[in-house]
């Protein structure tokens, strides 16, 4: 008997100490089952096998043949791509000199330049088929570079660009003139910004307004005034989406230092809704409407077009739906909701995303084309949200200040934009949008099956991706048959091809006619070419393969 107590007293308290780490494992395990099954909901895991992959790239041989291709097929390619490269030297002379020239002090340059395609073919690309970073005039829906090539612009300014190159040069010179009495004199408003805050307000169905330099950092001040006030710590965004290059939302590979309060989680989930649910560390979930395009999934870039994996579906329904899920499990739980519109905003409707997918926000941040083709980033939240201070304890804080917000001449060019959008006249830019550009890309796409072509396109509205229907280790190459038939591609390439709303039904379809002829001269040159039988998990398998040889010496 004497024994038996002390045996009793500790199974007791080895049972109290399970019964009270059951929740925490529970609620652990609910976290890991929430994230998305791939590297893109893995951050840890992403850099880790990152790491791990050895550098090593294709000799003038293997380059042309890294599928297996037979010489013959090989030679069309390497025949091809030098019909190409001859080109490119003969229509680029001053842009490619000039880049070459710049590229050695501008490490911006350096890392686009190096990564256009994947790593094992970049040096032979770079050598040969370098393109121009310059462009010096714009028209309507064209850019002219230094050559007097002139483009059809596709690049959108990575999202800028929603109205027109000639819209946003009206509202530069129109704004400059209005600002050119003050001049850049920080700290005090210029007066302009009343009428901003007045618009912005009505446009967000929100309260309050502050103003920063760019749409990162916008994103950055709505996170931590969501923590501020909730007193949690931790945020949700989802696996794949971009809200700026800063830590706290950048978790996995490209981030030196990987955050430890952000939950990467699957999007369009029920599994995320229950962490939501039941987790009370959570003070946002970060939106980036742009992901209903790839749910997901990274944003697209050519340098990642190893195999045809990649996919896009856009389903309106599907995603409203999910959005008003998750504004209900954020209303319940008192986790603020922060839509990124830094990109998507007054792109897809006068109100933004949360107009045009009906579900209120409680913070909202835009920037891009906001300023009339200046720089800024807004936040625009409820009123118990943007507040920076609490009265009754005056040295707690949420500080957040910038040198250039408020810049006189952004505030004029962006109350040239708003003035602009606000005219019923010029709104009318936005009836009918979406059946415009999904019959685009449905005519585009028609096309490309009639012809027996392995390529197609996915959008959002004027926001549209390429992908395959094939496997090939090659589709990467398509980016630079558009550039020889005058289509001006952003670094990520086909990635990403974004249209001014400008677009008229003639300026579509010459931009059809020289996709549509890119496609048939790389089928042509062989790049499509594949064994019977691939599939893009055998072209996987051999990458590798290639990588397991290259980094044991085999």
């Amino acid at each position: 008997m004497e024994t038996s107590l002390p045996i009793l007293s500790l199974s007791a308290a080895a049972l109290a100490g399970a019964a009270a780490a059951f929740p925490k494992i529970q609620a652990r395990l609910a976290l890991s089952r929430a994230k998305h099954r791939s590297l893109t909901g893995h951050s840890k895991m992403s850099k880790m096998v990152a790491r791990m992959v050895p550098h090593y790239e294709f000799d003038i041989d293997d380059f042309f043949r890294s599928d297996g291709a037979p010489k013959d097929v090989a030679m069309q390619r390497q025949d091809g791509f030098f019909r190409l490269a001859g080109l490119y030297a003969d229509r680029y002379p001053k842009g490619r000199a000039l880049t070459a020239e710049v590229t050695e002090r501008i490490s911006d340059l350096q890392f686009t330049e190096t990564y256009r395609v994947p790593f094992q073919y970049s040096r032979l690309v770079r050598e040969h088929l370098g393109t121009s970073a310059f462009v010096e005039a714009s028209s309507g829906v064209t850019v002219t570079d230094l050559d007097g090539n002139v483009s059809y612009d596709l690049t959108g300014s990575y999202g800028v660009n929603i109205f027109g190159n000639d819209f946003y040069k009206e509202c530069i010179a129109e704004g400059e003139k209005r600002a050119h009495a003050l001049g850049p004199v920080l700290g005090p408003y210029h007066p302009i910004i009343a009428d901003n805050v007045k618009r912005l307000c009505e446009i967000s169905g929100l309260d309050e307004v502050s103003f920063h330099m760019s749409g990162t950092e916008a994103v950055m001040q709505a996170v931590r005034l969501a923590r501020y006030h909730t007193k949690r710590t931790h945020l949700v965004r989802f696996a794949g989406a971009y809200h700026g290059w800063w830590g706290e939302v950048q978790p996995g590979v490209g981030n030196p230092v990987s955050p430890h309060e952000t939950f990467t989680l699957a999007d369009m989930s029920e599994k995320t809704l229950h962490v939501l649910r039941t987790r009370k560390d959570i003070a946002c979930v970060l939106v980036n409407p742009l992901q209903a395009l790839h749910p997901n999934g990274n944003a697209p870039g050519d340098s990642a077009l190893v195999d045809s994996s990649r996919s896009s579906g856009y389903d309106r329904t599907a995603y409203t739906e999910w959005l008003k899920k998750l504004r209900e499990v954020c209303t319940e739980r008192g986790i603020v909701l922060i839509f990124d519109e830094v990109f998507v905003g007054f792109r897809l409707a006068a109100g933004g995303a949360q107009e045009y997918f009906g579900v209120k926000a409680d913070m909202a941040t835009y920037g891009k084309s906001l300023a009339g083709g200046l720089p800024v980033g807004v936040v625009c939240g409820r009123k118990d949200l943007m507040r920076r201070f609490r009265d009754d304890r005056p040295a707690d804080i949420c500080f957040a200040r910038g040198t250039f917000n408020s810049h006189p001449y952004v505030m004029t060019a962006m109350d040239e934009f708003l003035s602009r959008l606000a005219s019923p006249n010029f709104r009318s830019i936005y009836n009918g949008l979406d059946e415009t550009w999904n019959g685009r890309a449905k005519s585009l796409n028609d096309r490309l099956e009639a012809q027996g072509l392995p390529v197609r396109v996915g959008n959002i509205s004027s926001i549209w991706t390429v992908y395959y229907t094939e496997p090939s280790r090659y589709n990467w190459m398509l980016q630079y048959y558009l550039r020889a038939e005058g289509l001006a591609l952003s670094w990520v390439g086909t990635g990403r091809l974004i249209f001014s709303l400008n677009y008229t039904d003639a300026d579509f379809a010459e931009v059809a006619d020289r996709f549509a002829a890119a496609a048939e001269k790389m089928k042509r040159d062989a790049w499509w070419w594949h064994k019977e039988g691939l599939t893009n998990k055998n072209i996987k398998r051999q990458i590798l393969k290639e990588m397991v040889a290259v980094r044991f010496g085999r």
